[in-house]
């Protein structure tokens, strides 16, 4: 089916025929634009609702919910010789390899290449606005995406997301050029089409929230027990877990462990509506854990830091104050250069000549070329 969004044609692929004919017309494409819309804000189990691709010839909209094999589409994105543009690609990357086991080759991302131009706001809709006065209405994009049969409008929207991708991917490669920078963008895509979705690994629940961290040990039996509740509740309902009990909100009965229906009002933690709802089934598990003996609960774990070379702290200041002027001369955002891990284990190593820099755990090839050098210098002059 075509349609027609504001200025562009695209055509809604909704049957397994007219997806393998689709993937055909897109394996002649030397560059095809893509994003994807979820459904992570209604559903228990989050999943890719639709796919919008859109090449110099082509406009697509694919509905994976309607299709019931999206294999077709698996060459085309491992494809090496098609380029594939997408902004801020990490949650598009991990939900088509969840969803189906979709790799990317050849990722040129245009949100990473604006960071590493320097600009500061990086949006999709801020760049477009900024490059060519083109403004994207994102009235749509918290909407519900898996809802079928799904408004002609959010089709639309969809669609619009991906017309300008290849315009602005074409502008900006010519910037990384011009300063010298496409081959560390190229590098960081390469490294970034890679990424996977966490997957559970059956460790505790709490281990995932912040703040667990400093909870004693009852509080923190008290937490995994709600956190178990929680977790049960959005998958019965079908709901995200954030819909049917907020962190805080879990984090203050942990510490408050409210054992009656006083106790649980005073906390403030939760609606009227909620203490209906969950009140009776929390306050049995809070009064479950309290009668566990300590050594039956849980324990956050602590991993003890390694010695150091008492040197470390004044090497990572060096190399922290050599970043921060080179960021400044460059105009570009310091952590992009080196995010603090990467000086702590440069300044741990100390590497005296670049196969030592090169060894060092998560160094890029292109840090090594254009930094490797000043770094050991710098280093040099610390003892």
């Amino acid at each position: 089916m075509t349609k027609d969004a504001p200025n562009h044609t695209y055509d809604l692929i909704e049957t397994d025929a007219d997806l393998k004919k689709t993937a055909k017309r897109l394996e002649l494409e030397k560059v095809i634009s893509v994003d994807v819309e979820a459904d992570s804000m209604f559903n228990f189990k989050e999943k890719v609702c639709l796919i919008q691709i859109a090449s110099p010839k082509v406009a697509l909209v694919i509905d994976p919910l309607k299709i019931k094999r999206l294999s077709p589409l698996k060459p085309l994105f491992a494809n090496p010789g098609i380029k594939k543009i997408l902004h801020g690609a990490d949650f598009d990357i991990r939900s088509l390899y969840r969803d189906f086991g979709i790799h990317i080759n050849n990722l040129f991302d245009t949100e990473l290449a604006c960071r590493f131009l320097g600009i500061r706001e990086t949006g999709l809709n801020a760049v477009l606005k900024q490059r060519f006065d083109i403004h994207l209405d994102k009235k749509f994009q918290k909407k519900n995406w898996s809802m079928r049969p799904l408004p002609g409008v959010m089709t639309d929207y969809a669609a619009r997301d991906v017309f300008h991708l290849n315009s602005l991917a074409k502008i900006l490669e010519k910037e990384l050029r011009q300063k010298g920078r496409l081959s560390w963008v190229s590098e960081e895509c390469q490294y970034l089409s890679n990424v996977r979705p966490v997957l559970s690994d059956g460790d505790p629940l709490f281990l995932k929230l912040r703040g667990a961290g400093r909870l004693d040990r009852c509080s923190l039996g008290v937490l995994e027990a709600l956190l178990q509740f929680r977790i049960k509740e959005a998958e019965k309902k079908n709901r995200p877990v954030f819909k049917i009990l907020l962190n805080r909100s879990l984090l203050t009965m942990a510490r408050q462990k409210p054992v009656n229906l006083r106790q649980l009002k005073e906390t403030g933690a939760l609606s009227p509506t909620q203490i209906s709802m969950y009140g009776e089934p929390i306050m049995t598990r809070v009064k479950k854990v309290l009668r566990q003996p300590e050594k039956k609960l849980p324990l956050y774990p602590r991993t003890r830091t390694p010695a150091m070379h008492p040197a470390v702290p004044a090497r990572v200041k060096a190399l922290k104050k050599w970043r921060d002027k080179k960021s400044k001369d460059l105009d570009i955002d310091p952590p992009i250069l080196f995010n603090k891990n990467i000086m702590i284990s440069i300044s741990i190593q100390k590497p005296k000549n670049l196969e030592e820099f090169k060894s060092v755990p998560g160094i890029k090839n292109w840090q090594t070329k254009e930094f490797g050098k000043e770094i050991i210098e710098v280093l040099k002059g610390v003892m």
